[in-house]
């Protein structure tokens, strides 16, 4: 027996990173999942290798910069498995080349990061939250991030927007919170994606181990297990909760990482 035997999820920009293995995981629990993709080539060859072991996974189109595929995807997910019951909500993403400081930073490139990393989850729980009212309730679970707690130098439309993605949660779990729904976000901290690690140079990497308290990069995996417990009934009495999976890194003091490198 899986931990989501009989119920259906949606994962948004589920093909590749934190995406891709939520959809693995939550499937290896006996979860049918549906798949929100752009690609939906690349989301059918996920559901084909899932299909080899006897997991469910479906296909759904669903494209961030088209704001009608928001709506028809949840509405074809219901309409084909009749609920919905857990949606995880992952898309989220800047242009790090533009989304810079302050001053620096071009500001149509704010402002688009702010309404596209807040209306993809928005959107997606004001269609997906009637039909978990008629279902008896549900899960959301939001992906923000561990830079909407923990400001940094740059990436200020990312970050503030991520921000509001946890507000935006907490509003969301408070609403609901009497139709049975539960809403939580998840705060990564950096994941050793193929991408990421693709874009640090090692002397990023030492630098950045010094003030994780873990001394490791968080792996896909890691968060994938969080969207699981928040999913599932293990989490039945938490909502409205925003957790930082990130190795400890923001817990310390600024002096950690000079210490531990002694």
């Amino acid at each position: 027996m899986g931990k989501l035997d009989g119920k259906v999820a949606l994962v948004t920009s589920g093909t590749r990173g934190i995406g891709l293995q939520s959809v693995k995981t939550l499937a290896e629990n006996g979860a049918i999942v549906y798949i929100g993709a752009r690609r939906l080539d690349a989301a059918q060859e996920i559901c084909d290798e899932l299909a080899k072991s006897n997991y469910k996974a479906k296909a759904v189109y669903f494209d961030a910069t088209k704001e009608e595929t928001y709506k028809t995807m949840v509405e074809e997910v219901v309409n084909d498995a009749g609920k919905i019951d857990i949606l995880v909500n992952n898309y989220g993403g800047t242009d790090a080349r533009k989304d810079s400081n302050l001053v620096d930073g071009d500001q149509e490139t704010f402002f688009e990061t702010l309404n596209n990393n807040v209306k993809s989850v928005y959107i997606p729980c004001k269609i997906a939250v009637p039909y978990m009212e008629k279902n008896g309730g549900g899960s959301i679970v939001n992906i923000s991030s561990i830079g909407s707690i923990l400001p940094d130098l740059s990436r200020i439309g990312y970050c503030v927007s991520k921000a509001a993605v946890n507000s935006l949660t907490e509003n969301i779990a408070v609403q609901y919170a009497r139709s049975n729904i539960r809403c939580n976000a998840i705060l990564p901290g950096l994941i050793a994606t193929d991408a990421a690690l693709q874009n640090m140079s090692q002397e990023f990497i030492d630098v950045f181990l010094k003030h994780v308290p873990l001394k490791r990069f968080g792996q896909p995996k890691d968060i994938a297990e969080a969207v699981l417990f928040l999913a599932s009934d293990d989490s039945s009495f938490i909502t409205g909760e925003i957790l930082s999976v990130a190795g400890g890194y923001g817990e310390p003091s600024p002096m950690y990482g000079d210490d531990v490198s002694k």
